[in-house]
């Protein structure tokens, strides 16, 4: 790996407490919330699948060579982690006179729960968030750990992109580098596109990161770019208020940072400065993405789980529950509860 910081800023501080995770894949349970419902008709038949263990990609495949397909003619919302229990949607292109029993698709760690068809593709990010259910053993510190859900369920959490975003040993982040410089070629063109999402994911990472470091986190820059939350609408205001920072304060709205690409800066004036000098040290990889067809996009730094509940088992074990828009990372909310190990 080279050498780039990897830390990122606790909001509350590293928690004083520890918990093991992902004994098995029933501790980790993932739900779709897809946000429409099918229209029961049309060429696309959209597969509602529970997996065991599985990796999203692989089950898309099989589902085509199921459905003698090509693998183009599958697609699905959004990826699940493999080392877990997940229920999400898959997409098949499917002719509508042919007739084809779904329900003999899978096996013992892949399962049909319902099939309806529909008039468009499934498309990569069209869904409204997911439900997570997260099963904590050997806790150390019950007490701190109902503590650390109370600040999060009043403050939210850092939107930090998750670690699987960066790949086992920031692996992705590595190969993204060598690619923007030239230094590694890769073909497949998914492969070249989750390499260099980790760079910009990164460079949020960081930004971020300095903005809990500096005491930045609850208060609005003057030109600082705000996300109304609930929705991807931003808007810039030239001069910080009151009225902004209260609304900051309750929820209403959340700051946002750059996911770097080309164009103008959305941000102004004193925010576009503090940002700009915050990335000034990777000024080589802002420059080479600017190279490539992404555009300037804006992230939430802010991420507020909704319907966070802890449901005691024993002194040392619980379930934690709780519901994410689309695009955010179970892994950020987990780090600020309690510090995790697998299972050896």
């Amino acid at each position: 790996m080279t050498n780039l910081p990897t830390d990122f800023a606790y909001l509350h501080g590293e928690p004083n407490c520890h918990a093991v995770i992902r004994s098995c894949p029933e501790d980790f349970q993932v739900i779709e919330q897809l946000g429409f419902q099918p229209e029961g008709h049309g060429e696309h038949v959209f597969l509602y699948i529970r997996k065991r263990g599985e990796n999203t990609d692989w089950v898309a495949r099989q589902l085509a060579n199921f459905a003698q397909i090509s693998p183009r003619d599958v697609s699905y919302a959004g990826k699940k982690d493999r080392h877990a229990v997940t229920e999400q949607w898959f997409c098949a292109k499917f002719p509508i006179k042919r007739n084809l029993n779904w329900k003999l698709f899978g096996g013992e760690s892949i399962e049909v729960l319902q099939t309806v068809r529909h008039q468009r593709k499934l498309r990569l990010g069209t869904l409204k968030g997911n439900q997570f259910r997260l099963r904590l053993r050997q806790v150390s510190n019950m007490d701190e750990l109902k503590a650390r859900v109370s600040l999060i369920k009043e403050s939210g959490v850092p939107n930090y992109f998750g670690e699987q975003r960066f790949g086992h040993a920031f692996g992705n982040l590595e190969k993204g580098i060598a690619l923007l410089k030239g230094e590694l070629q890769e073909r497949q063109r998914n492969k070249k596109g989750m390499y260099i999402s980790a760079v910009r994911s990164w460079l949020f990472n960081q930004l971020l990161s300095q903005r809990i470091s500096q005491d930045l986190w609850g208060s609005v820059l003057d030109g600082d770019v705000m996300m109304i939350s609930g929705s991807q609408s931003c808007f810039v205001e030239e001069s910080s208020s009151d009225e902004l920072n209260a609304r900051l304060l309750v929820g209403g709205i959340n700051l946002t940072g750059p996911l770097w690409g080309r164009g103008d800066m959305m941000s102004i004036g004193a925010a576009e400065e503090w940002e700009r000098t915050q990335l000034c040290r990777w000024f080589e990889l802002c420059e080479l993405l600017e190279t490539l067809s992404l555009k300037q996009e804006r992230r939430a730094l802010r991420l507020q789980p909704r319907n966070l509940t802890l449901e005691s088992i024993s002194d040392h074990e619980c379930w934690i529950t709780f519901d994410l828009t689309s695009g955010a990372f179970a892994t950020s909310v987990l780090r600020e509860l309690c510090t995790t190990s697998m299972p050896e």
